[in-house]
Parts: structure tokens; C-alpha cells; sequence
């Protein structure tokens, strides 16, 4: 998902502000940990298929269909299966074998209570059915849920978003990111006169007899659920393809009728995207299921293999540059970072949203590594060092678990600074790129905690990095390196850290660069000369302080 900063910087601080006092003021209740956590009613079946069959009428905002859930059992004597829906819309029937099942209701939880003895290792479905007025997302793609909006030509324009709120909010399923379906059918039935969008590939048009068509997609690959979206309108289609690392990629674009030539030219960066990203993270995901860019009236976000896009033609971020350093401008923002999401959060993904620093820092860090591709290094790290001014340091990045939380906003260019001080730290580019094409690799297609990941790049790269990332991740103070110098003297050592923090720095002492390896108690380095000037290197997220100022 994109993250929340735009040129309105005063309406974005009260923003902020409100966010995260709300979220530390906030009492946690039975319905957050029944939406966060992996409850009972969860913990016994794995998600094998969904066939989500919908229509969506645009006339009375209205959702009405079904959702065929097929699962495995993973142990035996368990009768009772959660689905997760939240009002206004309502699940009113569960079938299983041609019987309809007693239901229960806990908010937004439905306990769907089955008659059938449920075999450990066995594959079964339900067949959920549903209806009414979603949520209506009021400031997409944040406040998510369903945007009916029109285009110039009066014509409905419809999309869903939803990271963060869940899936739950306009379609029945399984709402935690710790199981991903394997494989999915979407079936959307929209007005004759309008196209459905969705993941995966078109596999055929339905026409009805009621002046209206369906749209049947299929997902190959795992999906999670907040990837599931649906896009309506009277779009065009346009495309080309790709010659990649595992060969052909489908690259197909949806756009309102009257965009489509700014579109041909402004999409050209999705290309670029995908050349510079399969560099450094490795091969696509999802080749097949093809990659789309599909227009929608809010920003945009990162719905897998059918990327939303809403950034009104032009380069930057809404035409601004996050970093201020004029490299922003080089590019669309949305195409390149929600496209970054493919690799994070689609291919890997986090089992808890408190852990949203994953799919968030290496995305937002991802768009220096596009700068660094086309534009070079010098490039790239005036970028990343640029958007430091973003960074709140307000709460932790990491989030509280089991209850649906995720932490501060600065898990994006916090966090992407962290990756680019790591980076500096393993002081091997192509070490660096291999443990970035490594991570998308090794956990392919997987859901991780973020245990996983800092253990994953400490090993690779050969430093303990734990008390890096527990400086970075779970505190709000930015390490300062406290100095003082005499004759030819130098004392230093880290302050504002969590304990036992060494972490090593570049420096330019006399207009010598050199490395330091600080800790926090005091060291003393010996010069050749008097100590003049002292200067940091600008690439770690760190400050620098004289003793005593």
C-alpha cells in the first residue's frame, strides 16, 4: 500500500497526529482479537480455493452472491469454521453437501456450524452467501471498502481497497493474511455497457439475458486477501509484452476510455518497473497470471497482478517529489511502488499486520533501487536520504500483535533509511541484491513473521543486525554517535540506542574516510595528526554530536 504523504503537509501532521494517539489511546476489544489473532475456528482448516460469484449493481451501490470456500482439514474432530464479514453487509446462508448450515453471529465473525464429519487430510467446500451495502470507502485506499464514483462521461466507475479495514468489508472469506488461498475464480456480473477488472487472467465473457455480462478471472497463484479486488467501468484495454527472467510476461493495461493515450505514454514505466525490480528482487511472482495496470478513482494500490493506478498521469507523487531532491520527478510513484509490492506483500507477505514493516520499507525502498538501476547510486541515495524528512519517529514500526494493529507510518522511508544504513553496513552491492533476490526466492509464495526476514539478512549477509533492527524497528530514537577530540585523539561511542548496540559507521575524519565501530561505552582512536574535522557519512540513518554541545 502507498503510503499517506502528499504536498497538504499541514493537513498530513493533524493527520498523523490523530492516527497514532488514537491508535495508543485505543482499547483493544473481543472483535479486534477475533479479526487479528489465529482463533480456533481458524486454526483447523488451510485455505485450498475460493470462487467468489458476485453482481455488483451500481444503481443501489448494492453486493450480492456467494463465496464457495474450499478447504483442507488439518485436525480432525473440528465442526465449527469462522468467516469474517462486516456489516452493513449481511451472510444470510452457508450449504454445505445440498444442506444449509446453522450460522452464528460474534460481530464480524460468523461461525458457520457444520453437520458433516470433517476428516483430518480430507478437502471440503461451503458455499457462503451474501448481500447488501458495503462500506463505502471515504478516503481510499486508507479508509478503505467500496468507491462508486463516475467518470467524465457520467459512466459508473467502481473499485475496492481495503488493506488494513480486510477483505471482509465487501466480500466473505477467511480475513487473516496468515493463510493465502492457493488458487481463485472471481465471477463478477456488472452492467452490459461496463468491464470488470480483476486478478489474474480473463478467462471468458458471459452475456445475460438482464443486459449485463460476467466476468469470470482465475487466479493460479496464492493470493492473500486484501490483494482480491474488483474494478468496474468503461475501460480500454491496451498491452504488450515482456521477455523477462522466466520468459514471457503478459502485460496488459485498463484505463477509462478517454485516457488511453496518455496512458501509452505515461504506462511506459511499468516496463521499467519491472526491468529494474526483476534486477534486484528477482524474477516476477506471477507470471501466470500476467502483470495488469488498471485505472481506479483513488491512488492506487498494490492488489496482485492487477495493480490500481490513479496518480492522474503525471510523474512523482500526485506531481510532488517525497524527496524534494528533484530524482522523485524521474518517475511515476505509483507505478513503480505499488508495482514494488509484487515482490512485497504479494510474493512475500505478513502473517500479522503488526508486521507491515515488510511489505511497507523494502516497497518505499524499492524506489530508490528503481533510481539506482536507470539513474545510479548517487542518484538513488539522494533519494532515500531525501524523504528522511517524512519520517515522524512518533511510535515504534512494529505494531501490537493478534489484534489487527499496525504500527507507525514511518515503517515506509524509516524503514526504507534502515535498509539503505543495512546496506551500507554489508558494504558489497552485489551481496546486497543477492540477499534481496534471496529473500524473494527462499520465501516464495510464503507468508512470514518478521523474526524471519532479520534473521534471513543477518545470516546472508554475515553481522548480527538484531540490535539494528530492534533500534530501528521497535524504538523511536535514531542512534547519535557522541565524539569528542583531542590533539590527535578521538573518543566516541553510541548513545540513544537499545542496549549493546555496535553497530559500525563510515566516517570522514580529516577527509579520511574510514570506519568506526562504535559501542556504547567510550573508545579512543589514535591519529596521525590532530583531529580537524569530523564529518558522517550521510547514507546511515544516524546523527553525530560533539560531546558536551
Amino acid at each position: 500500500m502507498l503510503h499517506k504523504n502528499n504536498t497538504f503537509s499541514i493537513y498530513l501532521l493533524f493527520a498523523f497526529l490523530w492516527i497514532h494517539t488514537t491508535a495508543f489511546s485505543q482499547h483493544f476489544t473481543k472483535q479486534d482479537t477475533l479479526r487479528g489473532s489465529i482463533t480456533p475456528e481458524r486454526v483447523w482448516w488451510d485455505l485450498t480455493h475460493y470462487h467468489l460469484d458476485i453482481t455488483v449493481n451500481p444503481d443501489t451501490q448494492t453486493i450480492a452472491g456467494s463465496n464457495t470456500i474450499q478447504y483442507k482439514v488439518l485436525e480432525r474432530g473440528q465442526k465449527t469454521l469462522q468467516i469474517d464479514l462486516q456489516p452493513p453487509l449481511q451472510l444470510t446462508k452457508a450449504i454445505q453437501n445440498g444442506e444449509e448450515l446453522e450460522i452464528t453471529h460474534e460481530g464480524n465473525a460468523h461461525y458457520i456450524h457444520l453437520k458433516k464429519r470433517q476428516r483430518k487430510g480430507n478437502v471440503y467446500s461451503v458455499q457462503v452467501f451474501y448481500e447488501g451495502k458495503p462500506k463505502v470507502a471515504k478516503r481510499p485506499p486508507w479508509d478503505g471498502g467500496i468507491t462508486w464514483s463516475s467518470d467524465d462521461n457520467g459512466l459508473p466507475f467502481i473499485a475496492s481497497s481495503c488493506q488494513g479495514l480486510g477483505a471482509s468489508v465487501w466480500w466473505p472469506c477467511k480475513d487473516h493474511m496468515y493463510d493465502e488461498v492457493d488458487s481463485m475464480k472471481i465471477s463478477v456480473n456488472v452492467p452490459k455497457n461496463l468491464m470488470n477488472v480483476s486478478n489474474g487472467r480473463l478467462e471468458s465473457v458471459e452475456e445475460k439475458e438482464n443486459n449485463t455480462k460476467t466476468y469470470h478471472w482465475k487466479v493460479m497463484n496464492p493470493i492473500n486477501n486484501y490483494g482480491v479486488n474488483i474494478n468496474i467501468g468503461d475501460y480500454v484495454h491496451f498491452g504488450e509484452t515482456y521477455q523477462g527472467e522466466k520468459g514471457t510476461l503478459d502485460m496488459d493495461y485498463y484505463v477509462l476510455r478517454d485516457n488511453v493515450e496518455k496512458a501509452k505514454k505515461q504506462f511506459k514505466d511499468a516496463r521499467r518497473t519491472i526491468e529494474a525490480f526483476e534486477h534486484w528482487f528477482g524474477s516476477y511472482p506471477f507470471y501466470e497470471d500476467s502483470y495488469k495496470l488498471v485505472e481506479v478513482p483513488y491512488l492506487g494500490m498494490e492488489h496482485q497482478s492487477s495493480v490500481t493506478y490513479g496518480n492522474g498521469y503525471t510523474n512523482g507523487y500526485r506531481g510532488y517529489d517525497l524527496s524534494r531532491t528533484g530524482w522523485g520527478m524521474k518517475f511515476d510513484f505509483i507505478i513503480v511502488h505499488e508495482s514494488g509490492h509484487e515482490w512485497f506483500a504479494n510474493n512475500i507477505t505478513n502473517i500479522d499486520i503488526a508486521d507491515m514493516w515488510i511489505h511497507e520499507s523494502f516497497t518505499a525502498y524499492s524506489e530508490n533501487l528503481f533510481l539506482d538501476y536507470f539513474y545510479g547510486k548517487k542518484a538513488s541515495a539522494e533519494y532515500v536520504i531525501g524523504t528522511r524528512r517524512s519520517i515522524q519517529n512518533d511510535i515504534p514500526i512494529i505494531g501490537v500483535y493478534n489484534v489487527n494493529h499496525e504500527g507507525s507510518s514511518d515503517m515506509y522511508y524509516k524503514g526504507a533509511n534502515m535498509l539503505h544504513t543495512i546496506r551500507q553496513l554489508i558494504d558489497n552491492d552485489e551481496k546486497w541484491r543477492h540477499i534481496l533476490r534471496g529473500l524473494n526466492k527462499d520465501f516464495y509464495h510464503q507468508t512470514v513473521h518478521t523474526q524471519q526476514i532479520e534473521k534471513y539478512i543477518s545470516e546472508k549477509s554475515g553481522i548480527d543486525l538484531s540490535a539494528v533492527f530492534d533500534q530501528y524497528l521497535r524504538t523511536t530514537d535514531i542512534p547519535v554517535l557522541t565524539y569528542q577530540r583531542k590533539d590527535n585523539k578521538l573518543m566516541y561511542r553510541w548513545e540513544n540506542t537499545v542496549a549493546d548496540f555496535d553497530m559500525k559507521v563510515r566516517m570522514a575524519i580529516n577527509k579520511e574516510v574510514i570506519w568506526l565501530s562504535p559501542t556504547t561505552e567510550w573508545q579512543t582512536k589514535e591519529m596521525p595528526t590532530t583531529v580537524t574535522t569530523i564529518e558522517l557519512d550521510p547514507n546511515f540513518y544516524v546523527t553525530a554530536k560533539k560531546s558536551g554541545d
